[in-house]
């Protein structure tokens, strides 16, 4: 019997799957709470099955890219017996045989509140020009956080807000303030040239899918300097390491000058986790967070390369809005809201984390 993708994905938003996998020679799996598991029931796919529930949420052009490319990234919308939600997806060859991977983006965006966020980021959202990050691991709610910083900004600001995304993820609807929306490949060909021509536009929030490369970087860093609000993400785990990744990136000789850019535009970074609950505390996941506001000591210490003293700053920065993943762990653990094994597995400094514990 045919695989039905269609009842596949209506089960993704039964179970509130985040994640389901299609590749050929095993079961679908999809990832619940963190945990990849098997469909079992449904039996192992075979090429033939992969293609053809590829054909039912691709165009005939992305399946012709597809097959041209072996490579794909693509969004789209799926509606059904009354369920709705939107997709993200990657469809890619691994051993000559078809694959795909599908991400749920939720339809409604929730709010900073909703998703318990640290209230700093209503500030944020107010802030006129510079440049906020948000960091973490790949399937760890980056896009959520910044989705819901931009529907704060949508809803009590009178701005336009262009987003350069690769593919388009959420679906904004303009409240307060316009929001265009551009897929890199659709309508521009990559984040710099989508960047550079929306400083034409007249906009004066951005947000940039991420921050994968220098040309990319550059022009981030150049709209923040000149007057806008600009939003990116980066794959890095803490604030420090975010801070020289971006470095890092120029030729070395142009270091100290991007230093010096980076400590005046910068506005802060949130970097993030997503850490299972367990079973036992109703399941679901907790979003963990470690949030850096540049002040005047920050932005020394970045200008000086001193991004090893910047942990430090954060374990007192309490007062500015500032707190260490180990320290949000730790009001987790403190108020129940996390079991400490899992606390203590997702902590950048365990030790650390049983120190304020203690």
């Amino acid at each position: 019997m045919p695989f039905d993708i269609k009842a596949l994905l209506g089960d993704m938003i039964k179970r509130n799957a985040s994640d389901l996998h299609l590749n050929a020679g095993t079961p679908p799996a999809m990832r619940i709470d963190g945990k990849l598991r098997y469909i079992r029931e449904t039996g192992v796919l075979e090429d033939d099955d992969v293609e053809q529930m590829l054909q039912g949420i691709l165009t005939k052009a992305q399946m012709e890219r597809y097959k041209r490319e072996n490579e794909l990234d693509f969004s789209f919308s799926y509606n059904n017996n009354g369920m709705e939600a939107r997709f993200r997806g990657n469809a890619y060859v691994q051993l000559f045989k078809k694959a795909v991977a599908l991400r749920q983006i939720p339809l409604n965006i929730l709010s900073i509140d909703n998703l318990a966020l640290p209230p700093i980021l209503k500030d944020i959202a107010r802030r006129r020009r510079g440049l906020f990050l948000v960091t973490g691991p790949t399937g760890h709610g980056k896009s959520t956080t910044l989705a819901a910083i931009l529907n704060e900004i949508n809803n009590t600001r009178e701005d336009h807000i262009i987003t350069i995304e690769d593919p388009v993820e959420f679906i904004y609807k303009s409240a307060k303030c316009l929001v265009t929306q551009r897929e890199i490949g659709a309508d521009t060909a990559s984040f710099a040239e989508g960047l550079r021509r929306a400083m034409r536009q007249d906009p004066d929030i951005l947000l940039i899918g991420e921050l994968r490369d220098l040309e990319t970087i550059s022009v981030a860093v150049t709209a923040a300097e000149t007057g806008h609000l600009v939003f990116g993400t980066l794959h890095t785990q803490d604030a420090a390491q975010s801070i020289d990744r971006l470095i890092d990136v120029f030729p070395h000789h142009q270091q100290a000058q991007i230093r010096f850019q980076l400590g005046a535009v910068l506005v802060g970074i949130c970097s993030q986790q997503l850490i299972p609950r367990g079973e036992g505390m109703g399941g679901g996941r907790i979003c963990a967070t470690e949030i850096l506001i540049n002040n005047v000591t920050v932005r020394n210490c970045i200008r000086e390369g001193k991004t090893n003293q910047i942990k430090t700053l954060l374990q007192t920065g309490m007062s500015a809005g500032m707190h260490t993943m180990e320290q949000n762990l730790a009001n987790f653990v403190k108020s129940g809201a996390l079991p400490l094994d899992a606390a203590l597995g997702y902590a950048y400094e365990p030790r650390e984390l049983q120190r304020l514990l203690s």
